[in-house]
């Protein structure tokens, strides 16, 4: 099976919901011209256990950046259920060909969080690989390799959320949300 992965970032959002700076990063492999199909299957123990092996990497993901941070003497990333509900909704859309894979509607996530966490600043990275043993290590490896992603990674944010999705090709999106709370509730 050939390996993929690819990153894309946008930098840090400040007061502001506009998008600045995506970088595209590529690495290994060719790029397919259909559109990924989401995994459905009726089998709701499968579905449980794919969920549980999701939920997993999105965990990994999470003490990965967490690990970086610390050894970078930066405080570590809180993950918000709130925020992960979000990025897993991206993930599942660039899996299923709703979205391309891209920062498409970063905006509406960043609005859907403040709904209930008021926030000062936003970022987002996202990622997407297939054929690796640790498909969460891969991504997360990618991104530090990365000035934009990395800038992400090592920015003033104190919340996180990771969504992790698998699609019926056997590729894996990711979707990591940075929020910096607004400490006077605007």
């Amino acid at each position: 099976m050939q390996k993929r992965f690819t990153a894309i970032v946008v930098g840090t959002i400040v007061l502001s919901s506009g998008l600045v700076g995506c970088d595209f990063i590529k690495n290994i492999g060719e790029v397919k011209s259909s559109k990924p199909t989401a995994t459905a299957s009726p089998n709701s123990g499968s579905q449980t256990s794919q969920s549980n092996s999701l939920n997993a990497l999105e965990k990994s993901i999470h003490q990965q950046v967490n690990e970086y941070r610390k050894s970078r003497n930066l405080p570590p990333l809180t993950l918000d259920d709130r925020i992960s509900e979000q990025a897993k909704i991206h993930s599942q859309a660039m899996a299923s060909g709703k979205v391309p894979f891209s920062h498409e509607g970063f905006e509406q996530r960043v609005k859907a969080i403040a709904k209930s966490i008021n926030y000062r600043s936003s970022a987002e990275n996202v990622a997407f690989n297939q054929g690796y043993s640790d498909p969460a290590t891969q991504a997360v490896q990618g991104w530090l390799k990365s000035p934009g992603h990395l800038k992400n990674i090592e920015g003033d944010f104190d919340l996180t959320g990771v969504g992790v999705i698998k699609n019926a090709q056997g590729e894996f999106y990711f979707t990591q949300i940075f929020i910096k709370r607004s400490r006077y509730g605007f």
